[in-house]
């Protein structure tokens, strides 16, 4: 009977050890300052370019508030790849700077004012 107790009770232990080793995926949102964003065509861009990172699930560009609401994975992503994977697309994601690579082939529209870009008020893009 002894034996029997024993060994129920390590295997409800193993159970419970391989249960807290699991780690529990959750769908994070965030909401990533994209200050470079400057019209449709960024927007488009940005979603794009995002959808296809592992672990995102959804990409919505505010182009007005310069906001970039990204909903991920946890268990497949983290903000920072996130960020870098803005980054890599051409624009700035709140501390990450835009990779210079990327930035340098983005359309004049998409481009800082200082660097000769941004929307003129009568284009529509």
């Amino acid at each position: 009977m002894r034996i029997i107790k024993l060994v129920v009770l390590l295997l409800v232990a193993a159970v419970g050890m391989a249960t807290a080793q699991q780690k529990k995926k959750s769908l994070l949102t965030a909401k990533i300052s994209t200050p470079t964003v400057q019209c449709e065509s960024c927007k488009n861009r940005i979603e794009r370019y995002m959808s296809q990172e592992e672990g995102v699930e959804s990409v919505k560009v505010d182009i007005k508030k310069h906001i970039t609401t990204i909903k991920y994975w946890d268990d497949r992503t983290n903000i920072e790849n996130v960020k870098t994977g803005i980054a890599n697309a051409g624009y700035d994601a709140d501390n990450v700077t835009a990779n210079p690579e990327s930035y340098s082939k983005l359309p004049t529209c998409c481009k800082k004012p200082e660097d000769g870009g941004g929307m003129d008020k009568g284009k529509k893009h």
